[in-house]
């Protein structure tokens, strides 16, 4: 059991989908490691009746009330944070909801539609004094701590030279229902928004030591494959001034395989891997020989956990809230509005569009 004197934070949950279940059994989980208490108060859905079976599946023995609105759990009292698991295209308005009540929130991936949109999210929460975070889990994943300090301050590869990643799924599209979230642009459809946002957070975690502080905006090539106004394939080559070249791509055609990432610098490589690129378990590090060959055999470094490790995000969401903060140093509002800016220009160059544009 964790020690007694951690903070407790009292959420409230939106939406019942895949990603809340996730979320919430993970918050549930008894982990000797944590770094805070976690309570599900509320939940709130469009029935109480999809309410009521999400909770005895996800968090069967916690004390949750649930109601048939997302209204009644921004203005539950026993409420301290909302985490928002609905689609895209419902974030703004969530966030600005919850906000003007005083609660705080974690929000789920892209955490808005565009950049201008994640800019009046956070002049709210600043106004309000609320805390608020883009739920980009894998950034709090400790596997990637690790591998930052291995590429950035150990230079274990030299100096990065190029950085591939690819999160694709094979959806089916055409048999989806057109109202579908993959589908529908009205929803925020497409791959770029949905999975493309892991490849891009992988590049930039590569390719720049400053993710987080004073990261560098780095110039864009994109193309996108368009259905219906979504896109259902994204290509983007990111290049920085230092010559570094990010390729990112992501698809809703063909699944990716488990080795996701591979970071190239002047003296080897590394291959990130898992069983999806929102799903890491292990990177191993290829260094070139003395006579200038690249090792095949590596060393790998694994990152075992119990359940999804959502919980990371929500111990240190939980910090910096009872310490009075209201953003997260390794995901802050400003990290938020580039991956949305770069996610923006792709979808200029590649023509996906939103309403909201």
């Amino acid at each position: 059991m964790p020690p007694p004197n951690l903070p407790t934070l009292r959420w409230g949950v939106i939406a019942t989908g895949m990603i809340s279940s996730w979320f919430v059994k993970d918050l549930v989980l008894d982990r000797p490691d944590a770094k805070a208490h976690h309570t599900i108060e509320a939940i709130g859905s469009s029935s109480q009746e999809k309410g009521q079976t999400f909770a005895q599946e996800y968090c069967p023995h916690e004390s949750t009330t649930i109601y048939g609105s997302y209204e009644e759990v921004y203005t539950d009292p026993s409420v301290d944070i909302v985490y928002i698991g609905t689609p895209h295209a419902f974030h703004l308005r969530n966030c600005l909801d919850a906000i003007a009540h005083g609660k705080h929130v974690l929000c789920e991936k892209a955490f808005t539609l565009n950049a201008s949109q994640a800019r009046e999210v956070f002049a709210a929460a600043k106004d309000r004094g609320v805390f608020v975070m883009e739920a980009m889990w894998i950034r709090f994943h400790p596997l990637t701590r690790a591998l930052q300090v291995k590429i950035h301050e150990d230079n274990v590869i030299g100096r990065v030279q190029r950085v591939f990643c690819d999160f694709s799924l094979d959806m089916d599209i055409d048999s989806l229902p057109d109202d579908s979230r993959l589908k529908n642009p009205a929803l925020g459809a497409g791959s770029l928004l949905d999975i493309g946002i892991y490849s891009l957070t992988w590049a930039l975690l590569a390719a720049d030591p400053n993710v987080g502080g004073k990261a560098h905006v780095p110039g864009i090539l994109a193309s996108q494959k368009l259905s219906n106004g979504a896109d259902v394939a994204t290509a983007a080559i990111l290049g920085y001034p230092s010559g570094i070249q990010a390729i990112v791509t992501s698809s809703l055609s063909f699944a990716t395989a488990p080795q996701f990432c591979r970071i190239e610098g002047t003296e080897g490589f590394i291959i990130v891997q898992g069983p999806g690129t929102s799903a890491p378990e292990r990177f191993t590090v290829h260094l070139k020989t003395p006579s200038g060959d690249t090792a095949a055999e590596g060393i790998t470094f694994s990152f075992n956990k119990p359940g999804m490790g959502f919980y990371w995000e929500a111990d240190a969401v939980a910090v910096d809230i009872s310490e009075g903060r209201i953003e997260n140093d390794i995901m802050p509002w400003a990290e938020t509005i580039r991956v949305l800016e770069i996610l923006d220009e792709i979808r200029r160059q590649g023509g996906a569009r939103y309403d909201c544009d």
